[in-house]
């Protein structure tokens, strides 16, 4: 199922956007961002996300990223936004002219972590796959579309019913950059279960 053919709608649209047949761009704004509370003492709460509402337990949400960031903390990816106070995003954050950082933030009940990886800045385009298993969450990563590795595992305590889930871009600094998302699908689960592990194990 193609994402953009379930109406997606904009929390907080951003001023320049594009939505094409299947492809989304957004131009972001300088100082938006999703951050709450934990070790910076402040609150964010401004960011774009485009997204849907689904109830369906099981699924899986692929998109894939491309990206010209340049200033600090440049970003954009897959997100969950409940609320304020619970979500999730998963993105490449620009650092410096060296490194970026892979990773996710987990948001429960109003407070932020922040899981990373250092990356090279000459990669440009990411994939992520997101999965749904009830209130449990996976999100994966890939440089092709093919061959996905694991980000994190994780537990939404206001995810257990209807979510909202999509794309979102923003620039925390002084940045403006432009974030191109394609080849959005919505599939099966491929988050695999306990059963299949054990069914591969044997």
């Amino acid at each position: 199922m193609n994402f953009l053919e379930c109406s997606p709608k904009w929390t907080r649209r951003p001023e320049k956007e594009r939505i094409g047949a299947d492809r989304v761009e957004i131009i972001t704004e300088s100082g938006t961002d999703l951050w709450a509370r934990t070790y910076y003492g402040f609150q964010n709460d401004n960011a774009p996300v485009l997204q849907i509402e689904t109830e369906e337990k099981f699924f899986s949400f692929i998109v894939k990223t491309e990206f010209e960031s340049a200033s600090r903390f440049d970003q954009c990816g897959v997100a969950m936004y409940l609320d304020s106070d619970n979500w999730f995003k998963a993105s490449i954050e620009y650092e410096n002219e060296n490194i970026q950082r892979l990773g996710s933030v987990v948001t429960n009940h109003g407070y932020s972590d922040w899981a990373t990886t250092d990356i090279s800045t000459e990669i440009k385009s990411m994939w992520y796959r997101f999965s749904r298993r009830e209130s449990d969450y996976c999100i994966e990563c890939s440089e092709d579309g093919v061959a996905f590795r694991q980000m994190r595992i994780f537990h939404m305590w206001e995810g257990a019913e209807k979510i909202t889930y999509g794309i979102y871009a923003a620039s925390p600094t002084t940045g403006s950059f432009k974030a191109s998302f394609s080849n959005m699908e919505i599939t099966e689960c491929r988050w695999k279960s306990d059963a299949d592990w054990r069914e591969d194990e044997t």
